[in-house]
């Protein structure tokens, strides 16, 4: 835990109540997002880095042949694996995924997954081969709203991936043969309640003076939503978080798809 963070929860909490913000944001802006594709370079399928203020994170895409699954025997498979480094944050630890791990693969998976962001069915390679997309995340530097990050960076990572040249029945590497096929661009929106207000892209400061959260991804329809914080949400509130995500993603997809 960030203990001057934590030490700070009242002063965030009261300036969010006089309707400002500690490094003076409005209500619906986000820090500043430079997004780079094609990071690691023929190192990996896909990737990008991406920065949102302080907070960065690499994404790895890697494609493998493999099974379907059996309720989907004609489709590709995407996997989602988060991995939060401990030089990242002081509070994340060396091992084994944990919950917020886990939590972090699972809302950008469920965002890409339920957009139909990849047509699947072109991933099919023969009876019981199709390819196998591994999305790896890796956060570097934890400073608030991992979660964007990570989905955007997912994201544009896709957008770069290319499929690797498969013939007599092995992989070759380094050689590609058509971009990943994907169809849209999920962007997640993640907003934060502090003091009865609704904010987005909470950094550091404000997740630990936040009452909850909602991240909502989006297309041109919402895609998939979770909410996370011990904290509950009005009707009223809710619908805010779905507006801000529409309004903030017009501008974020604009930026991955331009890159």
């Amino acid at each position: 835990m960030d203990i001057e963070a934590y030490l700070r929860r009242d002063y965030v909490t009261n300036l969010i109540k006089e309707g400002k913000r500690l490094d003076n944001r409005k209500f619906d802006e986000y820090r500043k997002l430079e997004i780079n594709k094609g990071y690691v370079g023929e190192k990996a399928d896909g990737s990008a880095y991406v920065s949102l203020g302080d907070t960065k994170v690499l994404v790895g895409i890697s494609m493998d042949v493999g099974e379907p699954y059996p309720d989907a025997p004609t489709s590709g498979v995407m996997t989602v694996n988060a991995e939060l480094r401990p030089m990242a944050s002081p509070h994340f630890e060396a091992g084994p995924p944990g919950e917020e791990a886990t939590e972090l693969a699972r809302v950008v998976d469920r965002g890409i997954r339920e957009s139909g962001a990849i047509d699947t069915e072109k991933l099919f390679i023969e009876e019981d081969k199709v390819w196998v997309v591994f999305v790896d995340i890796h956060v570097l530097d934890h400073y608030g709203n991992m979660i964007d990050a990570s989905g955007i960076g997912a994201i544009a990572a896709l957008l770069d991936a290319k499929i690797p040249k498969y013939e007599d029945n092995k992989i070759i590497r380094g050689e590609h043969t058509v971009k990943l096929p994907v169809t849209c661009t999920p962007i997640p929106c993640t907003t934060a309640k502090i003091a009865d207000c609704v904010i987005v892209d909470p950094d550091m400061d404000e997740e630990y003076a936040m009452d909850s959260r909602l991240t909502v991804a989006t297309t041109d329809t919402i895609n998939a939503m979770q909410k996370g914080g011990q904290g509950t949400l009005r009707e009223e509130e809710v619908l805010d978080a779905i507006d801000l995500s529409f309004k903030c993603a017009k501008d974020i997809r604009r930026l991955v798809e331009g890159n």
